[in-house]
């Protein structure tokens, strides 16, 4: 039967009892599977996270944003991986319940069930789509935000009360009399300031004096700066004789640069770039980035032709063959994906074979296996030599 009479088929059937029985056994299956590894990958991850955000000084009620911005990360490879289980867990079951046998009587085949469960793969294709191409960049930019705010505040927020302090290596010495923080330790107010740096080549000493001050970080620079009022500036040493002297109401000083402080990577910034704007690039890095974006999506439309045939056990095989090798494929396919990411990225192919060839390669197998599990292998053997 031509694969196209075989898709005409198997739409006019879409609707019958045998489609929705497998499209809500791989629904069902797809939820607890992606329950039972999110479980373990997600309670990882708030472990880490927690631990990592502890080490770094990083706000409680920052906690679960960031949580929450590692696992829109993790999210499309949990789903593709567990859409792919539960696919040739859902074949498999059919085949020990014999209802497969049933289905094959009735002339569908695999390549029958490859077309009934396609409108959840297509609904799950969409959704990784929009997770990797939109929502895991815009969640990588907000990530890089909460910590480059915290690494830029991070030696300034702990402030002690009546104690003289060093920063940046004794070039700072800060010292308030009283200090009370308003939004956890990113906003303090601060009475009878002291603060004597070292500026410039020459290291010359100013020592400021100031009744208030109000620490706060600018919302676009990411700096840091100190709200100084009724205070004065001492360019050199009160008792110097050339010392310049600057009496001020207000004055905004500056104690960390967010342009030049910000933690995050060339990398960073690429990943959290939008796609649009990586799509038009001429830069190897970001072609890499988009291709990558690209390719978890396309991986769940060729993986759900795998789970089909790999569902597709025989009694002595066991039910948890498929499984195994469905785990062992779908690693060795994500990290062929990431060897030939890295091998873009270092310019070694180039961006027309990209992550391509991985693709084409992954189908050349599923072409090959299927031929192999209908017994025309020796076919096309033949037909090659």
């Amino acid at each position: 039967m031509h694969l196209s009479s075989v898709v005409v088929q198997a739409l006019k059937l879409q609707n019958s009892i045998l489609a929705k029985y497998l499209i809500r056994n791989v629904l069902i299956l797809t939820a607890a599977v992606f329950m039972v590894i999110g479980l373990v990958i997600f309670g990882n991850q708030l472990v880490l996270v927690i631990k990592e955000s502890l080490e770094e000084g990083v706000p409680i009620a920052e906690l679960m944003p960031l949580v929450s911005f590692k696992m829109i990360r993790d999210v499309p490879l949990i789903l593709s991986l567990s859409l792919f289980l539960a696919i040739i867990l859902a074949i498999s079951k059919s085949y020990k319940d014999s209802e497969a046998i049933v289905m094959n009587s009735l002339g569908i085949g695999d390549k029958h069930l490859m077309v009934f469960i396609q409108p959840v793969v297509i609904v799950i294709f969409i959704f990784i789509l929009f997770l990797t191409t939109v929502a895991v960049p815009w969640s990588k930019q907000q990530r890089s935000m909460i910590m480059d705010r915290t690494e830029n505040a991070s030696e300034f927020s702990f402030i002690k009360e009546g104690e003289f302090q060093e920063f940046k290596g004794g070039d700072i010495v800060f010292y308030a009399e009283k200090v009370k923080s308003t939004e956890g330790e990113s906003t303090q107010d601060m009475e009878k300031v002291f603060i004597y740096a070292l500026s410039g080549g020459q290291r010359q000493p100013i020592i400021t004096l100031a009744d208030q001050a109000h620490k706060y970080t600018d919302a676009k620079t990411k700096s840091v700066y100190l709200r100084l009022k009724e205070g004065v500036r001492y360019h050199g040493f009160p008792a110097e004789v050339n010392k310049k002297i600057l009496n001020f109401d207000q004055y905004d000083l500056q104690i960390i640069d967010g342009e030049n402080n910000r933690g995050t990577t060339s990398v960073t910034k690429i990943e959290s770039k939008p796609t649009l704007d990586l799509i038009f690039s001429s830069d190897v890095k970001e072609i890499a980035e988009w291709q990558w974006r690209i390719s978890q999506p396309i991986s769940v439309l060729i993986l759900s032709i795998f789970g089909i045939l790999l569902g597709k056990t025989s009694p002595r095989g066991g039910k948890n063959l498929g499984v195994l090798t469905g785990v062992l494929v779908f690693i060795v396919y994500n990290n062929a994906l990431l060897v030939a990411k890295s091998s873009l990225e270092r310019g070694e192919i180039s961006a027309f074979v990209g992550m391509w060839w991985v693709h084409l390669t992954v189908l050349l197998i599923i072409f090959v296996f299927y031929a192999y599990r209908h017994g025309k292998f020796s076919q096309l053997i033949g037909k090659a030599f």
